[in-house]
């Protein structure tokens, strides 16, 4: 799949051929953007998907249960049979004031473009070792889950016959059952907190059913080896995560994998010139996904890491839906400037998206707001105060869980809220 003839100027450049870019495309295709252009640095479109053999995929979407790969094919296909531009092996090395986009490619050199909107969709990127600064010797046999998967996956290699994995996030889990299936031995999953951090289907599928053993409360405090990792130590951290002397235990392994978080990646997007919200890692976006910079967009995990990729398809259309009406120049047509709130975090709450609420006539009337939550919630109400601490509105629901974000329908309040010039969103049990 290589395409390299592309144009001088377009209407639409989305940055990222993954879920969301794909989406975007598509979404901008649909709703009238004439020219769209996607750029990808990696050799094939679907990003990440293309590792991610498992099945678990497109449940919401589609109604069906899909591998990675078959899921990123639907889009694929979309895009070309829509005809839609794309560059595969391609880096952004800027972006100009002037929406000009400076892409360097082996096959065309060096290209600049000029597009009426730009989508950022780059996803997001692993943390290393040096994230949460493990103590120990540097020998060989640590890698992200992230790399383990696509080296067993992609390149067809092993990683390791004994291993320990730290983070029980959802790449974790996965490569927990992955790596039994191709014959190692899973010693152990370590978690630093006191509950796991990926869903609870994959903690079933991934460790119950494999009979993998889950540390709880505890972390790695020394890792042992000269030229590969023979011995993991781990200790039991209290609630403040803080290690508890004496409680050290020993694993011997030959391989440790790392899944302790993924960070939106937006070294392009702070290039541009755009604001960056310190809670979620990505850009402030409202409720069209149009960031602190016109005519600049952005959908997926380099807004706020998803735990579904069908909620980044969906984070796409509403991108390219909005990406593509600006570049037609009719958002100002349709859009109330005297109407602007700003929602702000207040207890158990540790990110919200969009961050800013307008009102746009042109957006779907299934208004949404996004959340995370920073602990667990037993029949959570979800309260919405203005700057006077006046209750705006409350959403219940059955259960919060810091892995799993909550989606609040705000449709029956949306014309409230915009009454007022900042809100504040909590929870309580």
């Amino acid at each position: 799949m290589k395409r390299t003839e592309i144009l001088d100027n377009y209407d639409v450049t989305i940055i990222g051929g993954g879920p969301a870019g794909l989406s975007a495309a598509i979404s901008s295709k649909v709703n009238g953007a004439n020219n769209v252009l996607v750029i990808d640095r990696d050799l094939y479109l679907g990003g990440i998907l293309q590792q991610c053999i498992h099945p678990g995929f497109g449940l919401k979407k589609f109604n069906l249960e899909l591998t990675g790969p078959e899921y990123a094919h639907k889009f694929i296909k979309k895009v070309l049979d829509m005809d839609i531009d794309y560059i595969i092996d391609a880096f952004v090395t800027e972006i100009t004031k002037n929406n000009e986009v400076f892409i360097i490619c082996p096959e065309i050199g060096i290209k600049k473009i000029t597009s009426k909107a730009i989508i950022f969709a780059m996803g997001c990127r692993e943390k290393t070792r040096g994230s949460i600064r493990i103590p120990g010797f540097r020998p060989a046999g640590i890698f992200t889950a992230g790399t383990a998967q696509r080296l067993i996956n992609i390149d067809g290699l092993g990683v390791g016959k004994r291993i320990v994995i730290l983070g029980s996030g959802d790449i974790g889990l996965i490569m927990a059952r992955r790596c039994t299936l191709e014959g190692a031995k899973v010693e152990a999953v370590i978690e630093i907190q006191q509950y796991p951090s990926g869903l609870n289907r994959n903690v079933q599928q991934c460790l119950t059913d494999f009979e993998i053993p889950l540390f709880l409360g505890h972390t790695i405090t020394d890792i042992q080896g000269s030229k590969r990792i023979n011995k993991a130590v781990f200790s039991k951290v209290d609630f403040n995560k803080r290690i508890i002397s004496n409680t050290e235990k020993e694993i011997d392994c030959d391989t440790l994998l790392l899944s302790i978080g993924l960070i939106p990646e937006n070294e392009l997007t702070k290039k541009a010139g755009i604001e960056i919200d310190s809670s979620t890692g990505g850009p402030f976006v409202d409720n069209m996904l149009q960031t602190s910079r016109k005519g600049f967009f952005a959908c997926g995990n380099v807004v706020q890491i998803f735990d579904l990729v069908d909620y980044v398809s969906n984070d796409g259309e509403l991108a390219g839906k909005s990406a593509a009406i600006y570049s037609m120049g009719k958002v100002k047509n349709r859009y109330n400037s005297n109407k602007k709130v700003f929602i702000g975090k207040g207890r158990g709450i540790k990110s919200v998206i969009p961050q800013i609420l307008k009102d746009y006539s042109f957006l779907d009337k299934n208004k949404q707001i996004a959340v995370r939550v920073s602990d667990r919630f037993e029949k959570p109400v979800f309260s919405l105060k203005n700057s006077s601490g006046k209750i705006i509105c409350e959403i219940k629901k059955q259960y919060a869980l810091p892995a799993e974000m909550i989606h609040l329908n705000i449709n029956d309040y949306f014309d409230k809220i915009l009454k007022e010039k900042t809100a504040v969103l909590e929870v309580k049990e």
